[in-house]
């Protein structure tokens, strides 16, 4: 920490700038943006490549003046330039990405699985995330078409979730669902028209949740391929819930089942 960067002209600024913005470069490199004290703090030590403060935050609030990670100091101006927040909180960090493989997700006896087709609004796929770690989830499957959970604000919509919770993008998600049956995983379609209520199957072993995009839901094809089709009561005029909030209903009720 021997200087100050104090440009947006830097090549470093330049770069996260980039970062923020391009899917395909944080995959590229392997690496997300976290921004904040709390995405710093829960952050694995070794998952962090370099620390990025402002030049108020270090003066104010930065305790750990020794550390192997390498920081750099930021003019305030020029922070705030290269943060995907409007308020930034003075502190960002480049992680690295976490790799699953399906038989991640599958290591547990009788896992709890979300899988979802086509999320496309990321404060959505971010609050999913942290749904399925309050709830004991083992694992979150995505689509090909899900938005990318390494967008800053499905990041910061996960509240340190996203270091907790192993997720798998499938290339084909009936591929996905099939070798989940020959692995005794039942599957669930949360889907308009399903057949039972969603508090009447046994969710107490293997169980994987299907979702879909939050306009259209789960496409026929995708749904068709589920074990049982489930639906979740409405009343008033309402056709479905947010997608989230279905997810934390289907969740949440497998949790009770399994903690009786």
């Amino acid at each position: 920490m021997g200087y100050m960067i104090t440009s947006t002209a830097n090549q470093q600024v330049k770069h996260l700038i980039q970062l923020n913005k391009k899917g395909r470069l944080r995959d590229a490199e392997g690496i997300f943006i976290a921004e904040g004290p709390r995405m710093f703090r829960e952050a694995p030590r070794d998952w962090i490549e370099k620390i990025y403060l402002s030049e108020t935050y270090f003066k104010n609030q930065w305790k750990e003046k020794e550390t192997e990670v390498p920081c750099e100091i930021v003019r305030d101006s020029v922070f705030k330039a290269m943060c995907d927040t409007q308020t930034p909180q003075g502190i960002l960090c480049l992680v690295k990405q976490r790799r699953c493989l399906l038989a991640d997700l599958l290591k547990k006896k009788n896992p709890l699985l979300l899988i979802l087709e086509n999320i496309q609004d990321p404060g959505n796929l971010g609050t999913m995330i942290r749904t399925a770690e309050g709830a004991g989830a083992d694992g979150v499957i995505l689509s090909p078409g899900c938005v990318d959970l390494y967008n800053p604000k499905a990041i910061r919509s996960t509240m340190g979730s996203v270091y907790r919770v192993p997720f798998f993008r499938a290339g084909d998600l009936k591929e996905t669902i099939a070798e989940l049956k020959k692995q005794g995983v039942k599957t669930f379609a949360a889907y308009l028209d399903g057949s039972e209520s969603y508090d009447e199957p046994d969710y107490r072993e293997g169980t994987a949740f299907l979702l879909g995009n939050e306009g259209n839901g789960l496409t026929r094809e995708l749904a068709s391929c589920a074990d049982t089709c489930i639906r979740i009561p409405m009343e008033g005029k309402l056709e479905s819930l947010n997608v989230s909030a279905a997810s934390a209903i289907l969740l949440y009720e497998a949790y009770r089942q399994r903690n009786l």
